[in-house]
């Protein structure tokens, strides 16, 4: 068992997966030589070589569509997008083929890639690298959206993932590649899709939220409890497939419920949670539920950001709202 942050836990994933998988192949801008825009890729070049892990030019559509290929070839790569937000300029290619080749082939050929990504943002970073554009993806049949907010969580699921059969969406918390940290085992493991994770238990209220929000959650968790109040926050681990029964148990348990994400509030991800809790946990609603997310506007310029994001004190605001039903 080693404390590990983020980064540490996928580069260690992806070592000890291309060592029991000679078919793995991994291909990005600058993950060879560079070792990656955030090092997940350190050193994988040296060791493995340049056959198998490939820096490709700047050209998402190309990235993504030659992983495609490789893929029909019988090999199993793993693409890297420097940012999600950089996924728009190769989302015919994710949408069009990659999310729908099983379906399409008949399942003469299945899509075992999983395509990288960083997203989110308080990091600062210029215009279109924090977008969290998971909703879009979560919208594509075919396509798995797993959205680890723990170093654990992160070996985990990327391990289940590059095993799989089918397409992975692997969206990791820009914020979260060193700020997270927490214990790891040593020893080979998976988790499985479709089943969240209970970070924090409690009694009045059920935070819900993925990725790096997931702290955003726990810290307005901790100003609540200061008012008297116990919430409990739900990590959905995975946004596609999406565990509607732990979902449902949840809330059911505290009968009010906060979402909280990083996206704009129109059609984010938040709104599927939404009508899933309704769907499913009608009965057991004392309270509206709401949701805590960006506003309809697009992500501004980093001396903004803390403004427009979520925060603790924004969720606490909500977590008093919903108490405050009848």
């Amino acid at each position: 068992m080693a404390t590990l942050n983020m980064v540490q836990a996928i580069r260690a994933t992806l070592e000890r997966e291309m060592e029991r998988d000679e078919r793995i192949i991994l291909l990005g801008q600058d993950i060879g030589r560079n070792g990656g825009m955030f090092r997940a890729t350190d050193g994988l070049q040296e060791r493995f070589g340049e056959a198998r892990v490939v820096d490709m030019p700047l050209a998402e559509g190309v990235i993504v569509g030659s992983a495609v290929g490789l893929a029909c070839s019988g090999l199993r790569p793993i693409p890297e997008l420097q940012f999600l937000g950089f996924g728009s300029q190769a989302f015919h290619q994710i949408e069009g083929q990659v999310a729908r080749m099983r379906f399409r082939s008949q399942s003469r050929y299945p899509m075992p890639i999983v395509i990288r990504a960083p997203f989110g943002g308080n990091v600062r970073t210029p215009e279109l690298h924090s977008d969290a554009h998971e909703a879009k993806y979560a919208n594509s049949p075919g396509l798995k959206v797993v959205t680890p907010a723990s170093a654990h969580d992160a070996k985990g699921l990327l391990t289940e993932a590059i095993r799989g059969e089918d397409p992975v969406l692997f969206c990791e918390p820009l914020r979260g590649y060193r700020l997270i940290k927490d214990a790891v085992p040593d020893e080979d493991y998976t988790l499985p899709f479709g089943r969240l994770r209970i970070a924090r238990p409690g009694s009045d209220v059920t935070l819900v939220a993925w990725s790096a929000a997931v702290v955003v959650a726990e810290q307005a968790a901790e100003l609540a409890e200061q008012e008297g109040i116990s919430c409990q926050v739900v990590d959905l681990r995975t946004l596609v497939p999406l565990d509607v029964e732990g979902l449902a148990k949840a809330v059911s348990a505290t009968g009010r419920a906060v979402v909280v994400h990083e996206a704009p509030l129109t059609a984010g991800f938040g709104a599927e949670v939404v009508a899933t809790i309704v769907e499913h946990a009608f009965s057991a609603l004392s309270a509206p539920v709401l949701r805590v997310t960006a506003p309809d506007a697009p992500y501004p310029f980093s001396s903004l950001e803390r403004a427009y994001l979520p925060s603790a004190e924004r969720s606490l605001g909500a977590i008093r709202r919903v108490m405050g039903a009848a």
